[in-house]
């Protein structure tokens, strides 16, 4: 009898079983636990002592502690795989909210870059204006200072014309007051 302990010792009767995978069914735990409880039963089929008895509730006991196991290892998993949805959800609505607002701010972008090359355009538009009215600014400046010159010569000179004329006016006055004319002079 003692062998035959052994044997199931060997068969992984001694040591709790536990699920290889979180995704392991119920299904597969009942099957290892039945093959288990099948081979306590051959085991002590031979004498139906109180060890085989023992035996048998300690192989009862280790299926529920499987089950059990079993059952949280499900429930783990049912609320990792419900996160990973959730998560899988938020990421994809985020995903595409951000593709949204990369495709808003290229159009954004392109916008700003269509008006910025007006605006330049325009710049460039001012800026040959500002220097066509800044050189025609100079010439009339030219024009003015050759004018004003003109001017003050031509001045100069009627100035001198008149004071000539009105020295010429008051010479005649005096004569012509103090005696004869040049008319009668000559006569």
């Amino acid at each position: 009898f003692g062998s035959s302990l052994c044997h199931l010792s060997s068969l992984g009767a001694a040591r709790p079983l536990r699920l290889a995978h979180p995704l392991e069914t119920k299904t597969m735990v009942m099957r290892k636990a039945a093959s288990l409880f099948f081979a306590a039963t051959l085991v002590g089929a031979r004498a139906e002592e109180n060890p085989i008895g023992k035996v048998l509730q300690l192989m009862s006991d280790l299926q529920a502690k499987i089950l059990k196991e079993g059952e949280g290892a499900q429930k783990v998993y049912s609320e990792f795989a419900e996160w990973c949805e959730e998560q899988s959800k938020r990421l994809s609505y985020e995903i595409k909210t951000g593709k949204a607002e990369v495709a808003e701010l290229n159009a954004v972008i392109a916008q700003e870059t269509s008006q910025d090359e007006s605006l330049n355009a325009r710049l460039d538009e001012l800026s040959a204006e500002l220097a066509k009215d800044t050189s025609d600014l100079t010439a009339a400046e030219h024009i003015r200072d050759g004018e004003r010159k003109a001017f003050l010569n031509m001045e100069r000179d009627l100035s001198e014309t008149i004071d000539t004329l009105q020295r010429a006016i008051a010479i005649l006055e005096r004569e012509m007051k103090g005696g004869a004319s040049m008319l009668q002079l000559k006569s």
